[in-house]
């Protein structure tokens, strides 16, 4: 039982449908990350091994951390810089393969810092489907220019196409720092007026906005309320987020 359990709000227990939160994991060491879930798991529900971070630790540890994080109901998940390497490479059956044996159930398929055709991203999408995999697909380029390239309508057809697919979630790019990227300005604050066009043309429950900044966070929670899927969430920061979730923060508290 919780300390004061009767002041919070409700959530949703997992498996949960919304309210889903995403968390980077940048390198944790298997110890560290396992207390981390001992005493906030359950209020997170995937986490990303950020960026091409697998391929500079031991696959016994990788593999160690994806079991550990799935004891938790939470499904770890490969982040979509190394599926890039992997189709730049030409490598696609051999990074299912790998995945696979490190027991990711999940992967994310982007084209961020790659160019791929759309058409491509697509087949892969369903390949990895039948793969059996579940696909976390992200929309948006981590280069500020080339991001500002993609028209509001060209971004969200995309992450139709990408749904229809086979996709389970569109992720919203905005990158660890949330700045400069999609719908965040140069100082991080969230462009209300394309989130709502965004809102009005797609399905609200079908995307994991990236937010990694606090203020970013209580924007979302405060204009779509707490069952807002947010990711690119930092480690540190679960319990806080969580926090504002409930309304037990002055951000958010009396407000949701």
């Amino acid at each position: 039982m919780k300390s004061f359990e009767f002041l919070s709000k409700k959530r949703e227990e997992k498996p949960r449908k919304c309210g889903i939160t995403m968390v980077l994991d940048k390198g944790l060491g298997l110890e560290t990350a396992e207390s981390l879930m001992k005493i906030s798991g359950e209020y997170v529900d995937y986490l990303k091994f950020g960026w091409g971070t697998t391929i500079v630790h031991e696959q016994d540890i990788i593999r160690k951390k994806v079991e550990m994080y799935q004891s938790h109901q939470i499904t770890p998940y490969t982040g979509g810089t190394l599926f890039e390497l992997a189709y730049m490479n030409n490598k696609l059956d051999e990074f299912f393969q790998e995945a696979h044996s490190l027991g990711f159930k999940a992967i994310e398929i982007s084209d961020g810092s790659v160019n791929i055709p759309h058409n491509d991203k697509l087949e892969c999408i369903e390949k990895a489907k039948t793969e059996g995999f579940e696909v976390l697909s992200e929309v948006g380029k981590k280069d500020p220019t080339l991001d500002k390239e993609l028209t509001l309508d060209e971004r969200i057809q995309c992450m139709q196409n990408e749904l229809d697919a086979g996709s389970s979630l569109i992720i919203v790019e905005a990158r660890e720092g949330g700045k400069n990227i999609g719908i965040f300005d140069k100082s991080g604050n969230a462009k209300e007026d394309e989130i709502d066009y965004i809102l009005n043309n797609f399905n609200e429950n079908k995307i994991l906005w990236e937010a990694p900044n606090k203020d970013q966070q209580v924007f979302f929670i405060l204009k779509l309320g707490n069952t807002v899927n947010l990711g690119n969430v930092s480690s540190e920061d679960i319990t806080s987020l969580e926090t504002l979730r409930r309304g037990l923060r002055g951000d958010t508290v009396g407000k949701i």
